[in-house]
């Protein structure tokens, strides 16, 4: 329960703070007034609001098996922060694409940016049907199976490297959603609950599998609504017109 309750205190928190900074930003504008390091720094927070309710079980899972060997709250701390560590590692790739966007280099392809976006969203929906994407589902929907076998040793340094390898299955499970999300408003702090929910509901219902697809049909159904009528995208609130 202390454990749960830590994560969704600390989700609790990163979403009042991420609510607070989505008021204050407007799209990719607001984001990209962000020097590198206050942006990372959001993004790991909203990370934390959107990731760590869906986590729960797997890190739950992983301290029983360290407290059954004896050892403390160590690993289970340095299995969180590897699993972090992923994220942020991620969130170099949302920071490039702001910065693109807003150099002088980007500014030939603002008429096409809708339909790049419509294509993202497209590419997004058609991942969520791939054998890739079932298979990080897999992974991440069955937390004793993935610690057993990622089991590195005792210790912080090889809770660590656990916390890092579920880190990838995650990233593998949600990049998708979490690009139409980039797209579409990376503030937007209703889609952010809506793919928070979602994401939570993949690797915990019985039914998640089911669900990933159908999000991903639907995605894909919006790309290409995107695609052929490009001014659809500005009323979706997408931050590039």
């Amino acid at each position: 329960m202390a454990i749960v309750g830590g994560l969704v205190a600390c989700a609790a928190v990163a979403w009042l703070f991420t609510a607070d900074q989505a008021s204050s930003m407007s799209g990719m504008g607001g984001m990209a007034m962000l020097g590198a390091g206050l942006f990372l720094a959001v993004w790991v927070v909203m990370m934390v609001a959107m990731m760590f309710p869906s986590v729960a079980p797997m890190v739950l899972t992983h301290a029983r098996i360290v407290r059954s060997r004896g050892e403390g709250a160590a690993p289970t701390v340095a299995f969180v922060f590897g699993y972090l560590v992923v994220w942020t590692a991620a969130g170099l790739v949302p920071l490039a694409f702001i910065q693109l966007l807003g150099s002088p280099a980007a500014a030939p392809l603002n008429g096409w940016l809708p339909r790049l976006g419509g294509a993202v969203v497209l590419l997004a929906g058609a991942y969520q049907l791939t054998p890739l994407k079932n298979a990080c589902l897999r992974a991440c929907r069955s937390p004793l199976s993935f610690v057993l076998s990622h089991d590195f040793g005792g210790g912080a340094p090889a809770a660590a490297r656990a916390g890092m390898s579920h880190g990838l299955y995650c990233l593998g499970c949600c990049w998708a959603l979490m690009a139409v999300l980039a797209v579409l408003g990376l503030m937007n702090l209703a889609l952010m609950a809506v793919f928070a929910v979602v994401f939570f509901l993949e690797k915990n219902w019985r039914h998640g599998v089911m669900l990933s697809r159908v999000a991903g049909a639907a995605c894909a159904v919006l790309g290409a609504t995107i695609l052929i009528r490009p001014e659809f995208f500005s009323l979706l609130g997408g931050p590039i017109s």
